[in-house]
């Protein structure tokens, strides 16, 4: 069923996301799209029901107000601004409107239906990948976590055995987590995977490598160039499907909006990319995420799985990646999750972690003074990953994980909790 659909310009707003949620959560489906969107564009889309002009504190670019092209005005869509005083529409607002007027405008003016769910969300999405795809195969990168296990399994629901998944062990991952991928879904899910061990080869490529954008990109790129390698020893790979989300692509810049920091499946892709995209969650946030794996029949455990940035430690390895630090990293990171579990943490807190930076700090061990690393814990909670707050984890748990990590963890010899939200703080340090 083609979902009625409302959307969002972009016009130097930072509350974008803000007001596609407000709509979503109404049961109508909503898309933030460029300010300068064409007509051609636009008519695309041929279940558009009405445009919101979203202006804000970004609407002048280089010296430069942001525009709509006016040929949108005579479209004959439905149309309200908010906080853009360029807009010839008739219905303005210096804010966010309140819900009543909100759906007065929605349902009311737009005349369009609350008929965006799970469901319709997923039948649509196959069905395009269908056409994008034929005949063809699709290369998977299948970390294991939330967002390309549900990709994975809708990719596989769509095309099937067209659908091949590759799984690279990039050294950067959690404690035994790569032997935990390869058990469950090639033993138990039966998925056509092929496992790669590249671990040396990514450590090497990041050397020396301290700045963190530069981090980022170094693992995406290495990313395209493995799955390529592997492209080319089957037949017929013409895609490449990605776990890309709306907050990666949020954050990895618009328009109007500097960019946050770049996301390996978003800002990291090599420019002479050989495989077409795609990617049928990227106009999700995470918890419509969990529903769509929900909605799929993913396990529970699978789809509520502790989220882990593409990068992996690598973004926790502050600075320069070296083994001592990357291992201290894993090793923590290992009894930080134990002891959640044992806690009923897992359950309560959506995501944390620990990251270790690249200085050290004087200490005592054995009546001896020692020059070691710093551990820092962070336990965060959020709804959409857009903005976080701090779980406040009981002391004593707090001192169990701390003692450990310090009589466990080698080159450790500091423990820190981070009580920074988001914002201004992002969820990982890098």
């Amino acid at each position: 069923m083609k979902q009625d659909l409302i959307v969002i310009l972009d016009l130097g707003s930072t509350q974008n996301t803000v007001i596609a949620r407000e709509i979503r959560d109404l049961g109508v489906y909503s898309e933030i799209h460029p300010h300068d969107i064409t007509v051609e564009e636009l008519k695309a889309f041929d279940n558009v029901k009405g445009i919101i002009l979203n202006g804000g504190e970004n609407r002048v670019v280089d010296g430069k107000a942001v525009q709509i092209r006016e040929e949108l005005y005579e479209l004959g869509y439905p149309m309200i601004s908010i906080d853009y005083p360029q807009s010839k529409c008739k219905v303005q607002f210096d804010q966010i409107p309140d819900q009543e007027t909100l759906e007065k405008f929605i349902f009311g003016e737009c005349k369009a239906q609350a008929n965006w769910n799970m469901k319709n969300f997923i039948e649509d999405q196959l069905e395009l990948i269908r056409q994008q795809v034929g005949d063809k195969k699709v290369l998977l990168a299948l970390s294991g976590g939330v967002d390309s296990s549900v990709v994975a399994a809708m990719l596989i629901k769509a095309i099937g055995q067209q659908l091949v998944c590759v799984h690279v062990n990039h050294g950067l991952m959690r404690k035994n987590e790569s032997e935990s991928v390869v058990k469950v879904f090639r033993d138990e899910l039966h998925a056509n995977l092929i496992y790669v061990d590249a671990s040396e080869r990514f450590l090497g490529k990041l050397e020396n490598v301290a700045d963190p954008e530069k981090k980022r990109k170094i693992i995406g790129g290495e990313f395209i160039r493995v799955f390529e390698e592997e492209a080319r020893k089957l037949e017929g790979i013409d895609f490449l499907g990605q776990g890309t989300i709306y907050p990666d692509i949020i954050e990895s810049g618009t328009k109007t909006a500097k960019m946050v920091k770049s996301h390996h499946n978003v800002g990291g892709l090599p420019e002479d990319l050989k495989f077409e995209l795609v990617e049928p969650l990227k106009q999700l946030f995470k918890d419509e995420v969990r529903a769509c794996g929900v909605e799929l029949g993913l396990p529970h455990d699978m789809v509520y799985r502790q989220p882990f940035p593409g990068p992996g430690l690598g973004v926790r390895c502050l600075g320069a990646i070296t083994r001592e630090r990357l291992e201290a990293v894993r090793e923590s990171d290992a009894i930080l999750r134990e002891e959640f579990a044992k806690a009923g943490l897992d359950k309560k807190v959506w995501q944390y972690f620990t990251v270790v930076p690249d200085f050290k700090s004087v200490g005592m061990k054995n009546h001896a003074r020692v020059f070691e690393y710093m551990v820092i814990i962070r336990a965060i909670n959020t709804i959409d990953a857009m903005t976080a707050s701090i779980e406040k984890v009981d002391w004593d748990v707090l001192e169990k994980i701390t003692n450990r990590i310090l009589a466990e963890v080698e080159n450790v010899n500091r423990v820190c909790y981070d009580m920074s939200p988001k914002p201004p703080a992002t969820i990982e340090f890098e």
